[in-house]
Parts: structure tokens; C-alpha cells; sequence
């Protein structure tokens, strides 16, 4: 199988807007402080960015569809999903439903001659629905996309069901794309839709995270276990709705929504599992709902910090010892850690090369309320890590992406409506 790219990869993603870095060139000690610009205002549930180099800014709004922020501050309404109007084309097939709806977007690597762009989608296309990577041409004033190809058709959609006791329909919906600097493959986060069976299944690829090349096809190297979809790169997986990669070794880490515990930072292998298993009578347990364990014990009441040793882990060590290790694991708390990328160049000072996370929750059941950013110094090996939390300039909100663009600034986009660049001074 081909590789997507042959010599210097062209730095068009968010991931590698400024060049790879030794990541122990920090300044020590000295901490940025932000400043905060509005970028957009007034969008509906904004849920991802991708830039160009020089400034354009692709990005998608949940239940409406994708756009673009011309370098001018013009912006052009590109693909609309059902029901939406304005938009320069439609797809009629592309619906929202809680979490799910036009969720992650990028750039392909070699975007300068082929004008590729990917987002990730609910589809109706395929009963009861699913979700899809698409992938477009843009045209040359990034005025219009076209020449749509479903690169990716059958990760799982959680359907609309009125007797399942967790969650609503597009639950565990997953859905953040991004392109590795390192070796230019696509990597695709899904999520377990609220069905047991799904994280450690080796044909169904909810739960997983997907290395695919441009035609959706599997990456070679994914290390996938025997009898595994060729495209899984890891499995075992709750709803991981983040992953980046660290620079210099473009070692892939992705941020997980843990089940009203432990939302995790975990460094990937080839083929590894993330010890998530939410089925039935594995390790011991009974019945669950609806044959979903991943609120074992009854979580349906106030947690209690002092109960959490007895719920289902999200990374199961005693059923699977050779799972991947979190690097961190937010307290053992879950406040919907949502998204994370790698901060890259010394105006960061000693923010340099160390991993920024976001958090989007809304505090259930006794745990306090996320919305806020943490930097993470993570050890060389990725097995540990220590926090720092942001002091915002702005109001906090809940974060749904934060992607560094070519200025070299982190813009962040929340579901108030925003989209936000910080600079680091």
C-alpha cells in the first residue's frame, strides 16, 4: 500500500503549524499569560477547526454544516446538512442528534495540490443511521466544495430507542479527525454508542481509534490483533472525542470522557486496548441494563468520591494487564474532557510542547462543573503526568476544540456560540 506522502510534509494542519520542536526546550518557569480575541460569534454548537497556512479557518457547526473564515474575516457557508439554509450545497443524508451531527474536520496533508478537506458526519444514508468520514475538493477561492467521497461508512450511530435507560440518541458519538504530522494517515475516534458489545469487538469499529490513507483504506503498521478490521489502530475505547500528536515524536494521545469517573489522557500503541469492556459477565459482573455495564455499580444516584474504587474502571487492568495506561486520569473525576492538542513553538515558554485539554462539562450528579482548560506535562514515556489549570481571559465555557493555528495561537471554540483566539504572552 501506498503512503499518503513521499518526502517534507507540508505544514497546512493545526498540528504542525510551526515545526516540530524538542519538547525540552521550555522556558522553566515561566508560565504565558493569554490574551483574548473574539474570532466569530453568534454559530451553533461550533465543534471543530482546521486552518490553512495562511489563516483560512474551515470549521463545523454541529447541526448545521461546515464553513470556512476567508483570511479577509469573510465567511462562506460551504456544505449545509438537512435543513439548513444558506449554504452554497447541501447533503440532504447529513442529520444532528445529540452528540452526533458534522463533528470533526481537517485538511489533508497535501492539500496545496490535491484541495482535500474531511469531516466527520451522521448519515441517514444507511438505516438507522451511521456515521461517515467524507471527504471534498475545494474549489480554488474556497468558496464551494464538491466531488463528495464516503471514505468511511460504517462507524456505529446510536438510534433513537425510548426503552434505553442511558443517554439519547447520537450518544458516544466520538467523531474528531486529525492527520499525523509524523506519518500523514488520518486517525478517526469513534465512540461506543452505548452498547456493550462494541469497545472490544474486532469487526464492529465503535470504540476504536481508525488509521486509514486518504481513500479510507487501513494504514500499514496498525498493529491490530488477529481478525480485527485492518483499519482499527486501538480498541477498548469509552468515547474518546480528542486526539493530537506530540511534537518531535508525533506519538498519538487521546483525550477520553470517562462514565461519571476518570476521564483519561492516554498515550496509544499499535494495536493496543484501552480496557474498556462494558459488557455483562466479564470480570465477574451480573446483568446490566439493557446489557450495558459502563454505569456499573448503580451510578444513576449521587456519586460518592468514597464509592469510586467499586465502579467499573475505564481502564480494566485486571481483566486485560497488558492495557494501555492513562497518563492522567482528571482525580477520578468525569467532566467531559472533550478535546486536546499539543502546544508547539517558545512563545508558549514552559507551555512549550506539553498538552492542553478541554473540558465541556456540565457537572452530574455531584461532580463539580469542568468548562475549563488544563495543561499537562506529560513524562517522556506518556505514563504519567502533572496538571496545571489555565487562568482563562475570558469567561468559562464548555470547550468543544482547541486547535493551534498558523500564527501560532490556540483558538477554541465553545458551545456558547464562539470561536476564540488565545495568545500567549
Amino acid at each position: 500500500m501506498k503512503r499518503l506522502f513521499v518526502g517534507v510534509l507540508p505544514c497546512v494542519l493545526a498540528a504542525c503549524a510551526t515545526p516540530s520542536v524538542d519538547t525540552t526546550a521550555a522556558t522553566p518557569g515561566a508560565i504565558p499569560t493569554l490574551s483574548h480575541t473574539a474570532v466569530l460569534s453568534k454559530l451553533d454548537s461550533p465543534w471543530d477547526m482546521a486552518f490553512l497556512p495562511d489563516g483560512t479557518m474551515f470549521f463545523t457547526e454541529k447541526c448545521l454544516g461546515l464553513s470556512v473564515r476567508q483570511p479577509s474575516g469573510n465567511v462562506v457557508k460551504l456544505l449545509g446538512m438537512k435543513d439548513a439554509t444558506g449554504y452554497a450545497s447541501s447533503a440532504g443524508d447529513l442529520f444532528c442528534e445529540g452528540q452526533a451531527g458534522m463533528n470533526g474536520v481537517a485538511v489533508d496533508p497535501n492539500f496545496a495540490s490535491n484541495r482535500f478537506i474531511y469531516v466527520y458526519s451522521t448519515s441517514s444514508m444507511a438505516a438507522p443511521g451511521s456515521n461517515r468520514v467524507l471527504r471534498f475538493t475545494v474549489n480554488a477561492n474556497a468558496t464551494a466544495v464538491s466531488g463528495r467521497t464516503d471514505i468511511v461508512t460504517d462507524i456505529p450511530y446510536k438510534p433513537r430507542a425510548s426503552d434505553h435507560p442511558f443517554g439519547g440518541p447520537g450518544a458516544h458519538n466520538g467523531g474528531r479527525i486529525r492527520f499525523s504530522p509524523g506519518d500523514g494517515f488520518l486517525y478517526v475516534t469513534t465512540g461506543d454508542t452505548h452498547n456493550g458489545e462494541v469497545p472490544q469487538s474486532p469487526t464492529r469499529i465503535g470504540g476504536k481509534v481508525l488509521r486509514i490513507d486518504r481513500d479510507g483504506k487501513p494504514a500499514p503498521g496498525n498493529g491490530a490483533p488477529a481478525g480485527f478490521d485492518p483499519r482499527v489502530y486501538a480498541y477498548g475505547l469509552r468515547n474518546p472525542q480528542g486526539i493530537t500528536f506530540r511534537p518531535g515524536t508525533h506519538r498519538p494521545f487521546i483525550a477520553e470522557n470517562g462514565p461519571w469517573h476518570t476521564d483519561e489522557v492516554t498515550a496509544l500503541v499499535p494495536g493496543g486496548n484501552g480496557g474498556w469492556d462494558p459488557r455483562p459477565n466479564i470480570g465477574g459482573r451480573g446483568a446490566c441494563p439493557d446489557g450495558y455495564c459502563g454505569y456499573s455499580p448503580n451510578q444513576m444516584g449521587a456519586v460518592d468520591p468514597k464509592q469510586r474504587s467499586a465502579f467499573m474502571p475505564m481502564t480494566d487492568t485486571k481483566t486485560y494487564p497488558n492495557a494501555m495506561k492513562p497518563a492522567w486520569t482528571n482525580d477520578g473525576l468525569s467532566q467531559g474532557l472533550f478535546a486536546g492538542t499539543f502546544l508547539n513553538g517558545p512563545q508558549w515558554k514552559s507551555w512549550n510542547g506539553r498538552m492542553i485539554i478541554a473540558f465541556a462539562g456540565i457537572g452530574i450528579h455531584g461532580t463539580p462543573v469542568g468548562n475549563r482548560l488544563d495543561v499537562l506535562d506529560i513524562s517522556a514515556d506518556g505514563s504519567s503526568a502533572t496538571r496545571t489549570t489555565v487562568n482563562l481571559p475570558m469567561p468559562a465555557a464548555r470547550f468543544r476544540s482547541l486547535v493551534q493555528g498558523p500564527d501560532g495561537n490556540l483558538y477554541v471554540a465553545t458551545d456558547e456560540g464562539s470561536i476564540s483566539r488565545l495568545a500567549p504572552n
